[in-house]
């Protein structure tokens, strides 16, 4: 039995069979309640706008795991300390113009982001790592690092939920436009801008700079990447500084969009993780597309059942049927780039 289901052929079907029975019900279900393409195109709109965030949380997974080996499950707390952060910053009493305060607390917010995630690198992962620890015990350091933040948020700010302004009009309440009947806020166009823009700056970085270079080497063969005179150590850094500054940057354009509280990164860093899970933790742009199909999953089921409060069940099911059919991931997945010691 063992052997039968360890058959690529034999899982790759049962996955096959599984999205299309998942399919298949979600049609049933919004045939029973007479649900048409308007709201199919309704739920998927609504699904992008989580989705693009989630990308980037699973981006910020795949940057730090490709260098590393590491699975960061604290890169959900960069976001929320992203959305706090800003909100902070913008609530401050200074003598600026709303959208000059904006951008300075913008610009504030990465900067202070991005340090964290460097002193969580230099003050816990890369001394571990130098005594030899363990890749398990790296990963219940990022998870003790999660605890910790969430504890010191909730100490900071309170449980109460704080306002990041919308960029168009610098008001929660963003104007709306109704193309074709569908509402879409224009504070989802900013986020889905903000993705394009991300990806295409660290294609630049991966692709046209000798520092990203060296970093794609490193994620491919540390090993070799040392003999050529790159240290693992530094791209192990720069890794956790650009996923900082991802997450931070989806938790402020997205907190515009919500309303941030000190434990959002905890639902972020679940999703995100799943979406990393989906391009096999080595492919960036699988991770973006991975987020973009798990919001879209989420909603579209939330919104056929009309179980909004139990959305984040989906994740889960999405993960456990990943792991135990497709664990090398579905969208560009493949063998892991980081050579094992």
């Amino acid at each position: 039995m063992q052997g039968f289901l360890g058959n690529r052929s034999v899982k790759r079907g049962l996955t096959v069979a599984a999205m299309v029975v998942l399919v298949a019900l979600v049609l049933f279900l919004a045939y029973q309640k007479n649900f048409g393409p308007k709201a199919f195109a309704q739920w998927t709109i609504d699904g992008i706008r989580g989705g693009s965030i989630y990308g980037l949380v699973g981006l910020g997974f795949v940057v730090i795991f490709s260098v590393t080996g590491v699975i960061n499950f604290a890169q959900g707390e960069f976001v929320m300390l992203g959305a706090m952060f800003c909100a902070t910053f913008y609530a401050l009493d200074v003598p600026l113009p709303p959208p000059l305060k904006l951008v300075v607390a913008i610009i504030l917010t990465v900067i202070i982001v991005t340090l964290v995630g460097v002193i969580f690198e230099r003050a816990t992962i890369s001394p571990a790592r130098a005594r030899g620890a363990h890749i398990v015990t790296l990963i219940i350091i990022t998870i003790g690092f999660t605890i910790t933040v969430r504890a010191i948020a909730l100490l900071l700010w309170g449980s109460r939920a704080k306002i990041v302004p919308a960029f168009t009009n610098l008001q929660q309440t963003d104007v709306i436009f109704r193309p074709l009947g569908l509402t879409l806020s224009a504070q989802s166009l900013w986020i889905w801008g903000t993705v394009a823009v991300v990806l295409a700056a660290l294609y630049y970085f991966f692709e046209r700079t000798m520092m990203g270079k060296a970093f794609r080497a490193c994620a491919i063969n540390p090993r070799a990447a040392e003999l050529m005179g790159i240290n693992p150590s530094r791209m192990s850094l720069l890794s956790f500084a650009l996923a900082a500054a991802v997450g931070a940057v989806g938790g402020i354009v997205f907190g515009a969009a919500t309303r941030p509280q000190y434990d959002m990164g905890l639902v972020f860093g679940l999703k995100g993780f799943v979406a990393a899970i989906m391009a096999g933790m080595v492919n960036p742009l699988g991770a973006v597309l991975g987020g973009l199909i798990l919001g879209v999953a989420e909603n579209v089921g939330a919104g056929v059942t009309g179980l909004y409060g139990y959305r984040d069940l989906i994740a889960f099911v999405i993960l456990i049927l990943i792991l135990l059919f497709r664990p090398q991931g579905i969208i560009g997945g493949g063998e892991r780039g980081v050579e094992q010691t």
